[in-house]
């Protein structure tokens, strides 16, 4: 059985064009879907929506970051920098190293 998505969890994105980035949930939206943002790629400004079923929860947990989500008084950069703590190494940066001009 899946660990249940709740507000302040790290998640691993499964399926589509942001597939292995990491994320935190914002808000539960329904029984399928949540908002996540990483303050990098998806702001808080704009939230993405997510089906839950394509995350994959983690051990790591920003309940802090959470309150501070639904007081209206957390920034991206804090949730880039508590982000990066996690993982310092950032897969798509790794990815480019490995492009000469676009092509592998």
């Amino acid at each position: 059985m899946k660990a249940p998505l709740c507000e302040g969890i790290v998640v691993i994105s499964q399926k589509g064009r942001d597939k292995g980035r990491t994320f935190m949930i914002l808000y539960q939206m329904d029984a399928d879907f949540v908002l996540i943002a990483d303050g990098l790629t998806h702001k808080l400004e704009k939230p993405k929506k997510k089906r839950r079923k394509h995350l994959k929860s983690t051990s790591w947990e920003f309940p802090m970051l959470a309150d501070k989500y639904q007081k209206g008084t957390l920034m991206d950069h804090d949730l880039r920098k508590a982000l990066m703590q996690l993982l310092p190494n950032n897969p798509d940066a790794a990815d480019k190293e490995g492009l000469v001009f676009g092509q592998k």
